[in-house]
């Protein structure tokens, strides 16, 4: 009994580790600096990696929706690993998983709004 609870914890530690270590490669913009940087939203793509149906609701000019679910099948019918992306999503874990998941696809220039652009 107390070797399957020390694997448990083990187990959800390893978990906790890898669900905030950062991604290398990945970069932050403030909300704010999105907003007032057209020359990084002019040579980026914006993907926003909510639900379709959260992206219906409310979503910024000229962004791009993409599901995270969806990400790792259809990225290649609108991004070029040669673009800057700049990653849209109500969560940090949200933005490394995008990230994480572009950056294995040959992306370099990776861009996530730091504290989730929902805020």
């Amino acid at each position: 009994m107390m070797a399957v609870t020390a694997i448990v914890l083990l187990a959800l530690a390893g978990w906790t580790v890898y669900r905030l270590r950062p991604v290398k490669g990945l970069a932050f913009v403030e909300p704010g600096q999105l907003r007032e940087s057209a020359n990084l939203k002019g040579e980026a793509k914006l993907v926003d990696i909510r639900d379709a149906v959260y992206y219906e609701q409310g979503h910024v000019q000229g962004a791009i929706n993409i599901s995270l679910g969806r990400l790792p099948f259809v990225w290649s019918k609108e991004l070029s690993p040669d673009e800057p992306v700049i990653i849209l999503s109500c969560s940090l874990y949200q933005s490394k998983r995008a990230a994480r998941m572009l950056k294995n696809r040959g992306f370099r220039q990776i861009y996530a709004v730091r504290g989730g652009f929902c805020a």
